[in-house]
């Protein structure tokens, strides 16, 4: 069979290889690609995920081994963002016929957006920590504690406030039915402001080293930590510690978010723990790959190892998928973590009006005005083109298609 890939040769660097037939690449990315592909740590090659599109520091979609060192920009600041989908016993017969009180039941459940001023609290933050996110913050509190009293910079940071809470852009609460109609809760957010401040602040820390060795990159985003030097390890241990806390805080979301629907009047008790998936997107890990082990720095990308569950998310109106990975090695055992971006925010604002968001989102209770249009779903690629070019990655267990959306 031949490979489902593209292969672009980039001189003196290694391959990257695309799954990306049938789906627009923008040549911004493509350089982005092959700027990656030169940094001499890279572990046979660069894999780019349908979704792939340009991304701040390093390529959204993009799939990066290293030997020997990792690239802060290349994880970016949403550390640990990602998914997480259960399927509760109700059914769509079960569901009102006006669920306009199901989102403002999740609405008021879960914090979300942000408000700016410093004369008012954030909106999208916990005024009085619940108590259940005060018993939660415990079990990160003291590894957190140890990474300021080394990094004191970091403490300045939404850490237990934002614990729980969904933030803004395109993450999202979701109530979705699956191809049998049954009701399932999906939801997407990462670190949220302690994981944007770890990300930036050691971001900031890997270009002042490469100034301090006179290092000369094709991008100076592209800045590393070698391992063995001098923040190497704490980076780490700050990358780890976050993606522990963006996966807690999706899962304290998914308590608050079934624990709401289960106060909505009219709807029958239900259980919520017939399926689950809880999967990072935008993180770096140790695996072994090719008789190395190396550092996988996925940044949009999920992991589609051998019977591996993930999620692929659409947009506000179109289809979303539960996957089973098929352990690609070529891949580095991966996958596309959504649809991936067709345009800029700035450019979706431009080209699409309320009344394009309203009909592209009709059927879907949803907000539906100004302030939402750069989620709008023109402004992002074909789901079925992205779903189709990795057919050789993941198989699908479940589609879903959202009936109610909560964005910040």
């Amino acid at each position: 069979m031949s490979p489902t890939y593209e292969v672009d040769h980039v001189p003196g660097s290694v391959p990257v290889k695309r799954w990306t037939r049938g789906v627009p690449v923008e040549d911004a990315a493509l350089r982005q690609l092959a700027n990656i592909a030169q940094l001499p740590f890279v572990h046979k090659w660069v894999a780019a995920m349908p979704d792939v599109h340009w991304g701040m520091g390093a390529t959204v979609g993009s799939v990066i081994p290293t030997k020997g060192a990792i690239v802060p920009a290349a994880v970016g600041v949403d550390l640990g963002c990602g998914m997480m989908a259960t399927r509760t016993s109700l059914t769509a017969g079960d569901l009102p016929d006006s669920l306009g009180h199901v989102r403002a039941a999740i609405e008021r459940a879960v914090p979300h957006g942000r408000s700016s001023g410093r004369t008012r609290r954030d909106r999208g933050a916990w005024g009085d920590v619940p108590d259940v996110v005060g018993q939660a913050w415990t079990s990160l509190q003291p590894r957190f504690d140890a990474i300021v009293e080394r990094h004191p910079k970091v403490a300045k940071s939404n850490n237990v406030h934002h614990l729980g809470t969904l933030g803004t852009g395109n993450h999202f609460i979701e109530v979705c039915l699956d191809e049998s109609q049954r009701v399932w809760v999906m939801l997407h957010s990462g670190s949220r402001g302690v994981g944007n401040r770890i990300g930036s602040y050691f971001i900031q820390k890997a270009k002042e080293e490469m100034e301090r060795w006179f290092v000369h990159l094709p991008d100076h985003n592209l800045a590393y930590f070698p391992e063995g030097s001098r923040y190497f390890d704490d980076y780490v241990e700050a990358v780890g510690w976050a993606q522990d806390f963006a996966r807690l805080n999706r899962e304290l979301m998914m308590r608050n978010t079934l624990r709401a629907l289960q106060g909505v009047a009219g709807l029958p008790p239900f259980r919520a723990d017939l399926e689950a998936v809880n999967c990072h997107h935008n993180y770096v890990a140790r695996e072994h790959h090719f008789g190395a082990d190396v550092w996988v720095t996925r940044k949009g990308a999920v992991r589609a190892g051998t019977d591996e569950l993930g999620i692929i998310p659409g947009s506000m109106g179109t289809r979303s998928y539960i996957v089973r990975g098929k352990g690609n090695a070529d891949s580095f055992c991966s996958c596309s973590h959504g649809a991936g971006r067709a345009m800029s925010r700035t450019e979706a604002k431009r080209r699409f009006s309320v009344d394009d968001h309203v009909e592209a989102t009709r059927g879907v209770e949803c907000r539906k005005d100004a302030s939402v249009i750069d989620e709008t779903p023109g402004a992002y690629k074909s789901i079925d083109a992205v779903m189709e070019a990795q057919r050789d990655l993941v198989e699908v267990v479940h589609t879903l298609r959202q009936v109610i959306c909560v964005k910040g």
